[in-house]
């Protein structure tokens, strides 16, 4: 008797995919830095904020071995290993209005989020 065993083989979903806007205005913040080449926008996930969560963003120059790292037009996006994990399938927008001007950071993982945007559960 021969048995078939069946593998299916899924591509894992972006931890973080950034819209256009927010790519074009990252782009700008980083071609006003001195050593815009080596500069990457780290996200990132910390313990803490009104929700139990909340997000961090900055340039970073440094690459773990461990961390995720995907391009988005010039940008480079790196997240470490145990914010990839809980920011699975979130996009990263900005927006530049009267109102809500700034980053955004939708996350479909998230049950609770605070008013502030910024913290979340």
């Amino acid at each position: 008797m021969s048995s078939t065993a069946t593998v299916s083989i899924t591509r894992k979903r972006e931890p973080i995919t950034l819209t256009d806007a927010a790519v074009t205005k990252v782009a700008e913040l980083l071609a006003a830095e001195a050593d815009a080449e080596q500069l990457s926008l780290r996200v990132a996930v910390k313990p803490g904020g009104c929700s139990g969560f909340s997000y961090d963003m900055f340039f970073d120059t440094e690459v773990a071995d461990d961390d995720v790292v995907r391009s988005f037009g010039s940008v480079r996006v790196v997240v470490d290993e145990k914010s990839a994990a809980l920011l699975t399938g979130s996009s990263l927008d900005y927006a530049d209005g009267l109102q809500d001007t700034g980053f955004h950071i939708t996350n479909p993982n998230a049950t609770q989020t605070c008013g502030c945007g910024s913290s979340f559960s």
